[in-house]
């Protein structure tokens, strides 16, 4: 039998109306978009078209977009092609960010930059008082998220981009997690750079974008035939990013309405999870809809997410860990959460196709698997 599927922060199933969009582009149009021939002039335009769907969604202009092959590569662009055109000074990043702005960030100590973590709250919300020392010193670059991928928490970012501005810095946000669960409007946030992703927003995996101020200067960090306004050569995927923007399209007339379903979702979720015992984490600030990190004393998440995967349901631990070496969430570390419960954690995250019964479901099962992890422990004992 197919699993519950609980886990749409990590990716999310392809919607059936992104599959047709893609379907002639992957069969018939399957020209290459820099050929000057007519399946190349098909395939340019469906990528223009696609351009056009994804900086509407963010209210910027087409030439705003540069289309990448994933948030990962978005983010190492703009830290590492900022880099390119400034001096060494400070690169701030929240003590929350996912690793693919953590790593490249702290990869620029080896060109002379210092790397400095801005503190968040218990909360999960980025310290603002601490972002104000942090620019106290010159910094060239300030990197929020603005949503975190395991706890769901909305960071203040048009603030942190008012402090950064005011200081010369330049303002990034990575936002493949609220995109399609909360407007993200780029101008409104007041950054220069932003990260979005089409596997996030139940379109195909391996398109995703920058989007930019017009008056950022980055270097490329793929070096090639000058594709995307030389920012990153190499063959454009057409089916994905015509997906891409069909899953945009698609956000842009559902989020609306999504939303506040998912959120009644997650509050009969959570209303089971307080009645059993459990810590959430991040639940008194803002958060995307979908999503509901928790945890239970004494049992660890990696345990608890095999267990729910053999009653059917597919959930995901705070993080990468394994039975040699296990290591709590950095996230949660960030927010005081004692080592012990941290390892615990676990994400659990909504998506259009989840309904009430299945979330009553998955809290017998989950009632049921606490129960008898908690009776093992105690017969140990």
């Amino acid at each position: 039998m197919e699993p519950v599927y609980f886990d749409h922060n990590a990716t999310t199933p392809l919607d059936e109306k992104v599959l047709e969009a893609m379907l002639p582009y992957l069969r018939e149009s399957y020209g290459n978009a820099s050929s000057r021939h007519e399946l190349g002039t098909v395939a340019r335009r469906a990528v223009d078209a696609a351009r056009e769907q994804v900086a509407a969604l963010v209210n910027v202009q087409p030439a705003q977009v540069i289309l990448v092959s994933g948030g990962t590569e978005a983010n190492n662009l703009f830290i590492k092609g900022a880099a390119g055109f400034l001096k060494p000074s400070q690169v701030a990043v929240s003590a929350i960010e996912h690793p693919c702005i953590a790593k490249p960030a702290q990869d620029l100590a080896r060109q002379g930059w210092k790397v400095r973590k801005l503190a968040v709250s218990r909360n999960g919300e980025i310290d603002l008082a601490d972002v104000e020392r942090a620019l106290t010193e010159p910094t060239g670059m300030v990197s929020v998220m603005l949503a975190n991928n395991e706890t769901g928490v909305i960071q203040d970012v048009a603030a942190v981009a008012q402090r950064a501005r005011a200081a010369k810095a330049l303002m990034h946000t990575d936002a493949v997690q609220a995109l399609g669960k909360v407007p993200v409007d780029f101008a409104a946030l007041g950054v220069h750079a932003m990260t979005i992703s089409a596997h996030k927003i139940y379109g195909p995996k391996g398109a995703a974008a920058l989007v930019m101020d017009k008056r950022l200067q980055l270097r490329p960090i793929i070096h090639g035939g000058g594709h995307e306004q030389g920012l990153r050569s190499g063959t454009e995927n057409v089916p994905a990013i015509v997906g891409f923007g069909a899953a945009c399209e698609l956000a842009a007339g559902r989020t609306a309405e999504l939303a506040p379903r998912l959120e009644a979702l997650r509050a009969r979720l959570e209303q089971g999870l307080n009645d059993m015992g459990a810590v959430i984490f991040g639940a008194r600030a803002p958060r995307i809809p979908n999503t509901s990190y928790f945890a239970f004393k004494g049992i660890l998440g990696e345990t608890l997410v095999i267990e729910l995967d053999k009653a059917g349901y597919a959930v995901a631990p705070g993080a990468a860990c394994s039975s040699a070496n296990p290591e709590p969430s950095a996230t949660l570390l960030a927010m005081g959460v004692d080592p012990e419960l941290a390892l615990g954690a676990v994400r659990f995250s909504l998506g259009t196709g989840n309904a009430p019964q299945q979330v009553d479901e998955f809290l017998k099962a989950l009632t049921a698997v606490v129960t008898r992890l908690r009776n093992l422990t105690a017969m140990a004992v």
